[in-house]
């Protein structure tokens, strides 16, 4: 077994877009579990862009990750001692365990996962926040309808993918904005997208949306923010629905971007909903989707895509790829093998 766990911590605050410098990788002993707690070898670990947010130091829905800290976030891995009654050793499970090739863990906020069901790295995709956000995100907050037009921003990512083809299982027209053509391939040839479109290349995000959604827009699932959602609010019908479940084109500037001030115009006029959300407030209801999106798996009306990076030293670049947009899917990354 090994005696050293190496570590991403906080070396700095971000000054605009994350560089290297702001990581460090540090060694430290393997952790040894107390009374009621228990290690996990992390066999894979998330990168997510709420990362960036929890890298300032400014309140926010959860604490900053302070300097020389390990980074945050969800993680999978297999048990290897326990001083648990609940976590045995051989248990696979999730839960927020960081940046780390080894965590210990009092067995707060963890679940056991089933090897048998699934590979385990969907517990940190599709059958794990990322699917619960895109679950809880479209149909609690928009409630789409057969025959309306969904439009999602981000759309290749490891959210906006299910978004879209849930918004198909429930019978509507599924639109996708991405960065980059194999992801528009991607999405309307492999996924079902009716159509989709790279941003980067499209000079005219307006035109070539009305071009796409002649009927206009009834939902739209806002990953992105900026340019792209002005575009979208000039074409939203009657009661359209907005759900906003992230602004990554927004999170790495130093000073907020000044756009039209169309946002409450547009939704006064159409007598529009815009309603932010966490994943979080849904957590009491988390069997359900989970159950849900597993059976849509199995009957092969869901499809998923991992990007995933090797090495916790490589960490630190999968999170600035990932918030370039360079992944297809859910970004992980292995540090250690099942």
């Amino acid at each position: 077994m090994a005696t050293l766990n190496r570590r991403i911590t906080l070396a700095a605050r971000p000054v605009g877009f994350p560089k290297d410098s702001d990581f460090n990788l540090v060694e430290s002993p393997v952790p040894t579990p107390k009374d009621g707690e228990f290690v996990v070898r992390v066999i894979y670990m998330s990168v997510d862009p709420y990362m960036r947010g929890r890298m300032n130091d400014v309140k926010s829905y959860a604490a900053p990750v302070q300097l020389g800290e390990v980074m945050g976030g969800g993680a999978v891995g297999k048990v290897t001692a326990s001083n648990h009654p609940t976590f045995r050793e051989g248990d696979v499970v999730e839960g927020f365990f960081g940046w780390q090739e080894y965590a210990v863990s009092n067995g707060q906020g963890v679940r056991k996962i089933d090897p048998k069901l699934a590979p385990i790295s969907t517990a940190l995709g599709i059958l794990g926040m990322p699917g619960l956000t895109a679950y809880f995100g479209l149909l609690d907050i928009c409630d789409p309808k057969p025959g309306e037009t969904v439009v999602v921003s981000g759309a290749a990512g490891a959210v906006g993918s299910l978004v879209g083809q849930i918004a198909k299982i429930k019978g509507c027209s599924a639109v996708g904005i991405a960065g980059a053509d194999d992801k528009v391939a991607y999405l309307t040839e492999e996924l079902g997208f009716d159509a989709a479109f790279n941003y980067k290349t499209e000079s005219n995000y307006f035109k070539k949306l009305k071009e796409l959604c002649p009927k206009g827009i009834d939902v739209y699932f806002d990953n992105v923010g900026g340019e792209i959602t002005d575009a979208v609010l000039r074409l939203i019908n009657t009661r359209a629905r907005i759900s906003v479940c992230g602004q990554i084109s927004q999170y790495n500037l130093e000073q907020p971007e000044m756009g039209p001030r169309l946002v409450l115009v547009s939704l006064v006029v159409k007598q529009a909903k815009a309603e932010g959300f966490l994943v979080f407030q849904f957590a009491d209801r988390y069997p359900e989707g989970l159950k849900q999106m597993a059976e849509w798996i199995k009957q092969g009306k869901l499809k998923y895509r991992e990007d995933i990076e090797h090495g916790i030293e490589n960490a630190p670049r999968a999170f600035m790829a990932m918030l370039k947009g360079r992944n297809t899917g859910k970004q992980l990354v292995k540090l250690s093998e099942e």
